[in-house]
């Protein structure tokens, strides 16, 4: 909510998840019933509490429109703003639709996605493939201005550099991985690894300093901004606006998918890339097993000129500049309606 002095206004509300593993069975769920069965029964009556607040917060607010990103939070506005007969936007960033937002799709006036709409079975007059809306106003870098910025960031301006990060928490599986091949990989190129703050002090001192290594727990947007453009080869995993910033830098990425996040989402957000040879995929159970093969994808990727004209060129038609300015415009339709 914007308030009338152009201040965004934020106002909390009661929520609940519903916790599905995708890798754990029915009934596996089922029985687990302190950590999931038990949570699901009173995040369930949270999730009641949460409509009936966000019906009291709309009739004060009166706003013209809701807007609902996705996640659980969004569930209990949505199904007030329908309530209400208020017209609801919604956006969904993956390229399998999660639950809540297959439910407040029944409701919407308009859906946007993230992906292209052959991904989804929302119904097609109502949806539109926008993009996601990202702060990053990136421009693959020229290769001069590649080395500047590498050699500003502390690496050679002149050897490859391979930046591997696992989002603001880190990776464990991805910072294991790098760790235990690490010798492997600055034979032949420099590594910046964005471990999390959590796990950066005990990686730093498991290894030798070297001047191609940086271990970082967490580094800024900006500073993220410039690595990721720096980068030859970025390992990282699958979260939607994570591809979308390395489709903008048109970047050559080697994706390593969360298996155990709820619906398997960046699995799927893995195989459209794939299945666009737009990036290459290492499952991350494969990964675990073999390290060494994460050093040859990247050891063949840098040595075959096609390959990484190939990668850039496809990772960038996923690219949506105008991703925010479309949205909007989405949003402002739906109130004149």
């Amino acid at each position: 909510m914007v308030s009338v002095d152009g201040h965004i206004r934020v106002e909390p509300i009661i929520a609940g998840k519903l916790r599905r593993y995708h890798k754990l069975s029915f009934f596996q769920q089922f029985v687990r019933v302190r950590t999931i069965l038990i949570p699901n029964i009173i995040d369930s009556v949270k999730l009641l509490v949460g409509t009936f607040q966000s019906i009291g917060k709309l009739l004060i607010w009166r706003p013209d429109v809701v807007f609902a990103k996705g996640g659980f939070v969004c569930l209990p506005v949505g199904v007030a703003a329908h309530l209400l007969k208020i017209p609801l936007v919604i956006h969904d960033s993956d390229a399998h639709p999660g639950l809540t937002s297959r439910i407040l799709s029944r409701w919407a006036v308009t859906i946007a996605t993230g992906a292209p709409l052959k991904y989804y079975t929302y119904p097609k007059g109502r949806t539109h493939y926008v993009g996601i809306p990202i702060t990053s106003t990136g421009q693959p870098y020229s290769v001069s201005k590649q080395q500047a910025v590498k050699e500003a960031l502390g690496f050679n301006r002149h050897e490859p550099l391979v930046v591997v990060t696992g989002g603001g928490l880190g990776a464990t599986s991805l910072n294991e991985a790098v760790i235990q091949v690490l010798d492997d990989l600055l034979q032949f190129t420099s590594v910046a690894l964005v471990a999390g703050k959590a796990n950066a002090s005990v990686l730093q001192s498991s290894v030798k300093k070297r001047p191609n290594l940086q271990i970082h727990g967490y580094v800024s947007s900006e500073v993220m901004q410039q690595m990721l453009g720096a980068a030859d080869i970025v390992v990282s995993r699958a979260g939607a606006t994570t591809l979308l910033e390395l489709a903008s830098l048109a970047k050559p990425s080697i994706i390593v998918p969360n298996e155990q996040l709820t619906g398997g989402h960046q699995l799927k957000n893995a195989a459209v890339y794939a299945q666009a040879k737009a990036a290459i995929v290492i499952q991350d159970d494969q990964l675990s097993a073999e390290p060494l093969q994460l050093v040859d994808a990247i050891n063949a990727t840098l040595l075959n000129a096609s390959t990484m004209k190939r990668l850039s060129a496809n990772i960038h038609t996923f690219a949506k500049p105008n991703a925010v300015k479309d949205m909007a415009d989405l949003i402002i339709k739906a109130i004149r309606k």
